[in-house]
């Protein structure tokens, strides 16, 4: 701002010699006006420059909420002025800090030889309300009884009923002690129960303050919470300090490992997905969140893969080639393990066997069949023949045209045997049985 005023009243022929593109380059342009300035300017324009940057800094503090409790000190010792600096001092901590009842709390405990709350951590819920309690604090009497301090605030301050925030929602309770003197009671026994709680305790020291008693109030490491200066007057060196230790750093903004979301937790962060993902037990990584229920254009079957989904078809179709439509497979065209014929039957098949062959039990294979089992229509003998049948007649028997019946054998011939007996023999029972059928036939007699 400064900077860009300042140019606006530049000579035009500096400014028509400055190329266009180092016209947004601030440090260029921090030369230039530098270059237009006495010494003495200069020096006061640094300044400026510098009040503006904290100021910007101080309004842009996004602290953690936290349940801040000041112990100021206002025994004797600390005279009017040097009480205004403190008071001051709180106020520029304050100033730095996000107030609110969802945000950061204050509360503040006055003590000398006694102990007064000058308002707890739900009595007010703006900044400004804050600054100006504090500014309207008196100093109380004589004495130091810092440890009946720090018990006032652990058992009446720091209280749920005082406005302090429960563990469970993860708010830290700060406590800062301020004191210029040695305490005139015990201050290490309450100190550490108060720290037991879940109290963090800083503890600054002014002027004739006791290190040492300082080191017994004050919480671990010493050297961030233990602070030492010389005069009331130079009280404001720590506010930075504070503020870099209130306000803290943007976990998020100094590098994360998060694949979508970083999100600030405390001191720390948490990782988050963007809508449709779900967080890995990695705490880090996304993965798509059930796909196919997120909405899917498969045809029949979706299935979740780890970043998206792919489609699938039931039993009996095959996935066609856009990769989502299903068409119903021939079941026989494909690889099928019937020995002789495939049939289809609705989504699958069925196997047969070619003629004169039986379906195995295995329901593929096929065996040769025996047809004169399964029936047939010869009078005398059934034999089988590859595929089929054939018959025949017994002995002394011919089969008739029709290749089924049999008539018994006539012969004319008489064998020729050496003693021509058996020839005879049977040439007489022929004839026998000759007259023996025309006889039943009614045709000799």
């Amino acid at each position: 701002h400064i900077l860009s005023r300042t140019a606006l009243h530049l000579p035009p022929s500096i400014l028509l010699s400055i190329p266009t593109t180092k016209i947004t380059n601030s440090l260029f342009l921090i030369r230039i006006f530098f270059s237009l300035l006495t010494k003495k300017e200069q020096k006061m324009n640094l300044i400026k420059l510098f009040s503006f940057s904290f100021t910007a800094t101080r309004t842009n503090c996004k602290n953690r909420p936290i349940d801040l409790v000041f112990i100021i000190d206002s025994s004797r010792s600390v005279r009017p002025a040097e009480f205004k600096k403190a008071k001051e001092f709180l106020q520029a901590m304050v100033d730095s800090l996000v107030i609110g009842r969802d945000a950061t709390r204050v509360g503040l405990v006055n003590y000398a030889s006694t102990v007064k709350i000058e308002f707890l951590l739900n009595t007010f819920f703006d900044k400004s309300s804050v600054m100006q309690a504090l500014g309207q604090v008196e100093p109380l009497a004589s004495g130091t009884m810092t440890g009946m301090a720090i018990r006032t605030a652990m058992e009446k301050a720091f209280t749920k009923e005082a406005g302090a925030r429960s563990a469970s929602m993860n708010i830290a309770k700060v406590a800062i002690i301020v004191t210029d003197g040695r305490p005139q009671d015990k201050v290490e026994e309450v100190s550490a129960t108060a720290r037991a709680s879940g109290i963090e305790i800083y503890a600054v020291g002014v002027d004739r303050a006791d290190m040492a008693s300082l080191k017994l109030m004050a919480s671990q490491p010493h050297d961030d919470h233990v602070f030492y200066v010389e005069t009331y007057g130079v009280i404001e060196k720590l506010t930075s300090k504070f503020r870099e230790t209130l306000c803290g750093l943007d976990p998020c903004d100094q590098g994360h490992n998060c694949q979508h979301i970083c999100v600030n937790s405390g001191d720390s962060y948490i990782c988050k997905c963007r809508p449709g993902y779900i967080l890995n037990p990695d705490k880090k990584t996304c993965s798509r969140a059930d796909a196919c229920t997120q909405g899917h254009d498969c045809q029949h079957i979706c299935v979740n893969t780890r970043d998206s989904y792919m489609c699938q078809c039931r039993t009996g179709y095959v996935l066609n080639t856009d990769k989502k439509t299903c068409s119903r497979m021939d079941s026989c065209s494909s690889e099928h393990n019937c020995q002789h014929i495939c049939v289809k039957s609705g989504d699958s098949y069925v196997c047969m066997c070619r003629k004169g062959y039986l379906l195995n039990a295995d329901n593929k294979t096929c065996s040769r069949s025996d047809p004169c089992s399964h029936g047939h229509d010869c009078q005398h003998i059934c034999v089988n023949s590859d595929a089929s049948y054939m018959c025949k007649c017994q002995v002394g028997y011919v089969l008739n045209p029709d290749k089924k019946t049999c008539s018994q054998e006539m012969r004319s011939e008489i064998s020729e045997d050496a003693c021509m007996c058996e020839a005879q023999i049977v040439f007489q029972k022929k004839v026998q049985s000759a007259i023996q059928e025309l006889t039943w036939k009614n045709i000799l007699f």
